[in-house]
Formats: C-alpha cells, sequence, structure tokens
C-alpha cells in the first residue's frame, strides 16, 4: 500500500464531505493504493456518522472514534499504530492543510529517501497576534532546544516514513515535536517542504493561546527526556551527591572551626546561630531529595506499565 493517510478531527462535520471527494479525487488522479483513517477525538457533532457514511461506501476508508476528548497526540498513537502504508501523511480536517500537497510529501519520502518532511506553512492567513507572532517564537525556541531545523513544528500536514511511526512514542501533547522524537530515535535526515495554507472554511479553530504556553513546557519536557529520559540518575544523582558534599564539607567546616576555637580557649558560639550551619544543613537536605528523585525515577523506569492513555469506542473497516 503507497499510502496511508491520517486525518484527527474534533467536531468537523462540516469540513468532512469536501476534505474526503478532495483526497479521493488526489488518490485516484494519481494512481495511489491508500487507506485513509478518521480519528475521531471525541466528536459530539455528527462528525462520526459521516465517517461511517464513507466507509460504507469506501472500504479504503477506516475510523476510530474515542470515547470522549483525548487529545491530538492520542489519536495520531492511535493511529500510527492502525496504519499499514509505505509512507503516512497527516493532516488536519478542517481544509487548512490541501491535499494537493501528498503527492509532492510522499516523493519526497520516497525518491527523496527522507524519513521524515514536515509541511511548512511559510504564507498563512492566521491573526498575525493572536497565532503568527507566538507560533514564530515557539517555532525558534523549539529549533535552539531541539537542534532539528524546521521553521514551522506546528504543521499538520506532515509525510513520514511506514518505520517511523512504528518507533516514536507520541503522547501528553508531543504531536508537535515528533520531529525531535524521530530525530531522538535515531532518523536523521528530516526535510521540509512549503505547502499551502488555506484560511480556514468553516467552523473556529479548536486550539487557544494557551496551546502555546502549552507548546513551550512540553518543549521542556521533550528537552528533558532526550537527554535524561533513560538515565535521570545521571542529572538527579549528580546534583543531589554535588549539593550533598558541598553541605557537609561546610558543615565539616563548622563543626572544625567551633572545635579549634574551643581547644584554644578562644571566643566561639553555638553552631546553631552560626547562619551556615542552616544553608549546610538545607544544601544536604536538598542534595538527598535530589539523589532520592534520581534513585526512584530509575526504579520507574524499570517497573512502568504502559498503560492505554485513551478508550476507544468504535472502529470501522478495521479487520
Amino acid at each position: 500500500m503507497n499510502l496511508s493517510i491520517l486525518i484527527p478531527l474534533l467536531n468537523e462535520e462540516e469540513s468532512l464531505s469536501e476534505l474526503y471527494n478532495w483526497i479521493i479525487k488526489v488518490m485516484q488522479s494519481h494512481n495511489y493504493t491508500y487507506e485513509i483513517i478518521f480519528l475521531d477525538d471525541g466528536s459530539t457533532d455528527n462528525s462520526w456518522n459521516i465517517i461511517e457514511g464513507f466507509a460504507v461506501e469506501n472500504s479504503n476508508v477506516k475510523g476510530v472514534r474515542f470515547m470522549k476528548n483525548f487529545g491530538k497526540s492520542q489519536a495520531l498513537h492511535a493511529g500510527f499504530a492502525k496504519a499499514q502504508g509505505d509512507v503516512i501523511i497527516t493532516m488536519d480536517a478542517d481544509l487548512q492543510d490541501s491535499p494537493e500537497e501528498i503527492p509532492g510529501l510522499y516523493d519526497m519520502i520516497i525518491n527523496g529517501k527522507y524519513d521524515l518532511v514536515s509541511g511548512w506553512k511559510k504564507k498563512r492567513y492566521d491573526s498575525v497576534v493572536a497565532k503568527n507572532l507566538p507560533s514564530k517564537l515557539f517555532n525558534w525556541a523549539a529549533r535552539k532546544t531541539s537542534g532539528v531545523e524546521l521553521n514551522d513544528f506546528n504543521c499538520g500536514l506532515k509525510a513520514y516514513k511506514n518505520i517511523v511511526v512504528k518507533n516514536i512514542e507520541v503522547s501528553g501533547e508531543m504531536h508537535r515535536y515528533i520531529p525531535v522524537l524521530a530525530k531522538n530515535a535515531g532518523f536523521g535526515k528530516i526535510g521540509e517542504k512549503v505547502v499551502q495554507h488555506q484560511a480556514r472554511k468553516y467552523g473556529e479553530t479548536k486550539f487557544g493561546m494557551e496551546r502555546f504556553i502549552n507548546g513551550f513546557l512540553d518543549l521542556i519536557t521533550i528537552w528533558f527526556l532526550s537527554r535524561f529520559g533513560k538515565r535521570p540518575m545521571h542529572l538527579f544523582g549528580a546534583m543531589g551527591s554535588f549539593m550533598f558534599i558541598i553541605g557537609f564539607v561546610l558543615a565539616g567546616y563548622i563543626g572544625v572551626s567551633k572545635l579549634y576555637h574551643m581547644y584554644n580557649d578562644m571566643r566561639y558560639s553555638l553552631v546553631t546561630n552560626n547562619p551556615w550551619f542552616f544553608i549546610a544543613l538545607t544544601t544536604m537536605i536538598l542534595g538527598t531529595q535530589l539523589f532520592l528523585a534520581g534513585f526512584l525515577g530509575e526504579i520507574i523506569l524499570r517497573t512502568k506499565n504502559n498503560e492505554e492513555r485513551y478508550k476507544v469506542s468504535s472502529e470501522v473497516n478495521f479487520l
């Protein structure tokens, strides 16, 4: 199978028919073998009924429906697990991503030998203040932190080799950082393609300004996980040991200093009257806690149970 097209969605009943017909037109004009997997993230409108209608008339259309809204990352995780195509395309359901871009993305994966190609919406039709400027700042921070040189991490239109999506773990709100996850997994050939961005035709955006705040927090998380996710003791243990040693040496100095003054009949005060004693004590306590955090992190990594992060209520056209 040439293509798996994954479409996560939430309450997009107005745009689904137009998007579906547009994708089918592109598939037929290029003679692709394909599957379209709609990932309904707990829609409360008529979206699932429309998807079931597509599946009845076209066996290449498949669907996964969540019991409630679990988030785009969880929807993509479910889609990646189901996808069978040589190339996996992800795109949004709001018609802002053009299916006409699919052949170009497919060609870059197959003939250009890229592991992953991310769309770049160079010309956008979003609000400059509410979305464009925060997005530019976010992308700049993501590039500097991750080392992945992409101009548009947030673009939902991306193409992947099948082996890539089978070897990355998308959780939380990490869908923005799939290129970073792919790089950390060992897939180094990551490209970018300028794609057409279309103004939203139906409904309203499902994302507000909070997504940029969450995005920056997720960026910190993925930075940490990429460096210490498999070895938390290397960070917390080292910091804890360093702080404990400083506190211990400082406390030892205070004690030896008092003994010296006592032995030489010099004036001295109670250790507890010395503010450095409390600094030393606090440093040792914090160092011990950091060391224990690293130790517990190692135990959790070795005993963690990979639980499902979402519940599926319905599926169509899956064997």
